[in-house]
């Protein structure tokens, strides 16, 4: 057992790490957009080895990851308490600070992670039933898709195109 002031330690770096990725993920696609390839390759070299990094820690913190089945209800109670606790005081006081552009995209991102917690309803309940599923990704906003896809996202209102095909 890890001693609680070290798993705290743990938990700030796999966060830290976990943000340096996204982030430098963000870096790369600005850097190719502007025309910078070199620069662009570093950010993605040095994103992947952050997720090394937060990947690793995320070992140490005992009970985080489970069998599949106690995955799936983990992630299912996370997606609701993220949907009906988390992003509520976000909304209000982005909407009271007269940041609508901020307070609509944690209202999209409340509002996908209700889907979110639906598939994983459904993946636990078709657990012992092998099926093929087709997943995409609304790139706008999060929505996730299974089965056939719509012409237009339900909570964005996006196009097809903006939809990416999970492999």
């Amino acid at each position: 057992k890890v001693p609680a002031d070290l798993e705290a330690r743990i938990k700030e770096a796999f966060a830290a790490e976990s943000k340096a990725h996204v982030r430098n993920l963000a870096f790369a696609r600005k850097a190719d957009e502007e025309g910078f390839s070199q620069v662009a390759r570093l950010f993605r070299a040095v994103s992947e080895a952050e997720r090394v990094h937060a990947s690793e820690y995320l070992k140490y913190l005992e009970g985080v990851i489970g069998a599949t089945e106690e995955n799936l209800r983990q992630a299912f109670e996370n997606e609701i308490k993220a949907n009906t606790q988390g992003y509520t005081p976000f909304i209000k006081e982005a909407l009271a600070l007269k940041r609508e552009d901020v307070g609509w995209s944690f209202i999209r991102a409340r509002d996908v992670e209700d889907r979110h917690a639906k598939l994983y309803k459904a993946a636990l309940s078709a657990m012992t039933v092998e099926r093929d599923v087709e997943y995409h990704v609304c790139q706008v906003c999060g929505y996730v898709f299974d089965g056939p896809l719509p012409e237009i996202c339900p909570v964005c209102k996006s196009g097809r195109k903006d939809f990416m095909k999970v492999q």
